[in-house]
């Protein structure tokens, strides 16, 4: 990533032994190479596990030594998380890890022995063949702030991904026992609505409570917006409810083992909310990208977290690739196809990038103006789509700017980039 192929190329000398390893769950198989592509040794099977990567270093610095290499790169495919382990150890091993494409391994499988099969052994080969032409790209492991920034992250997507599932089940717990529930709460995750379904009370088992003991229920947790015709109104529902009355023991267990979850979730979305300002505190420049209108917190923790150390990369278009929104053309001859983005790289990144620029156009005067006039200039329109993935490619040289060289955003310096606004300027 921090390199043209013509540098990885030159890397690869006649003193560097190049490893290729297949990663699998259980056991990793490797060969090694020269850069003519002249094998050393038999291809070994270690397990992935400290025995089986000792066992692996040993082996290949045995053979470098036996053979009079000076220098060692060990190449991979990056299947699943399963190559972290050993990407982490032979970096502790001062190591150089490299990682191939899983593309180029499944398209350039065929070219030594014309045959479609597919091996450990095979794969190995043809990774350490890649490696050997450059065809590779040196991991940016986060290390630091930035791995626990990351993981952090990942926590916050699957605390996410679990509140939604509760939400949707307290919500068919409504439908299925207390329906009209709602038409008195609009929203049952306001504190006095999740204080009055604690009580795990059934409709036909509310209606014999007075109003007084389930208001004063109610006023520990909230004491303004609420009275006694609330009490009234929700008994009154629930005299004509027509929810279910089998199965109701249960039902209230059910209820109360939502609730708690729900509660849980939230305070340790709460916890980490927490956490993770203490972790943007560390980061060079944040707050003057919280400055920015229309980004958010969470926004720059996710492209921090899915970047790493801004000082890794050399230019903005190598998180252009990353993100895979650098542009791929069809063109053959006069034929003249449809240019689109490449998808490669990080998908979560990208993602990411598409949903900051939704509030940034709506929000922020630069990106509206600039989404403006890219919709509407007199040559060459872009559709909003296409205007959106250009800003998405702005937003990320803003951002390398401020967090790499300390920039300050200005929205007039970045309206510039629309003629018009240029001209009115100088004409005053």
């Amino acid at each position: 990533m921090n390199s043209t192929q013509n540098e990885r190329i030159n890397q690869i000398t006649s003193s560097t032994l190049i490893v290729g390893v297949d990663i699998a769950k259980f056991k990793h198989v490797a060969r090694a190479q020269n850069y003519r592509g002249v094998e050393f040794g038999k291809s070994i099977t270690f397990e992935n596990d400290r025995e089986g990567f000792e066992m692996f270093v040993s082996w290949f610095r045995k053979l470098a030594t036996e053979q009079g290499f000076q220098d060692v790169i060990v190449g991979m495919e990056p299947t699943g998380h399963y190559w972290l382990n050993l990407a982490h150890f032979l970096r502790e091993q001062h190591v150089t890890c490299a990682v191939v494409n899983p593309l180029h391994v499944k398209k350039s499988k065929e070219l030594d022995d014309n045959s479609p099969t597919k091996n450990d052994i095979k794969d190995a080969k043809v990774i350490a063949q890649l490696v050997k032409d450059g065809r590779y790209a040196v991991p940016n492991l986060p290390l630091g702030i930035y791995a626990e920034l990351r993981e952090a992250m990942k926590i916050r997507d699957h605390l996410s991904t679990d509140l939604r599932v509760v939400q949707g089940r307290v919500h068919n717990w409504l439908d299925r026992y207390f329906p009209e529930f709602l038409t008195v709460f609009k929203d049952w995750e306001c504190k006095s609505a999740r204080q009055m379904l604690s009580l795990c009370l059934l409709p036909h088992e509310l209606v014999s409570e007075s109003e007084e003991a389930l208001l004063s229920h109610l006023r520990k947790v909230a004491k303004r917006g609420l009275g006694i015709e609330r009490m009234r109104s929700l008994k009154a529902a629930a005299s004509r409810s027509v929810g279910l009355r089998e199965g109701t023991a249960l039902a209230k267990l059910e209820l109360q083992l939502l609730l708690t979850q729900y509660e849980l979730l939230e305070s340790k979305f709460q916890e980490l909310e927490a956490r993770l300002d203490e972790l943007l505190k560390q980061i060079p420049h944040v707050k003057q990208l919280l400055d920015i209108k229309g980004i958010g917190r969470d926004s720059i923790a996710g492209f921090l977290a899915e970047v790493g150390d801004i000082t890794y990369y050399r230019h903005p278009k190598q998180i252009i690739k990353l993100a895979g929104l650098n542009l791929k053309e069809n063109t053959s001859g006069k034929h003249k196809g449809q240019t689109k983005i490449t998808k490669r790289g990080r998908k979560r990144l990208r993602a990411l990038l598409f949903r900051v620029m939704m509030p940034l156009v709506a929000k922020n005067r630069a990106f509206k103006a600039l989404h403006q006039y890219y919709t509407t200039r007199p040559n060459n329109p872009l559709k909003k789509m296409q205007s959106l993935i250009a800003l998405c490619n702005k937003l990320i040289r803003i951002l390398f700017g401020v967090l790499k060289k300390g920039h300050q955003f200005s929205e007039e310096k970045m309206l510039q980039d629309i003629p018009r606004y240029t001209a009115v300027s100088l004409a005053a």
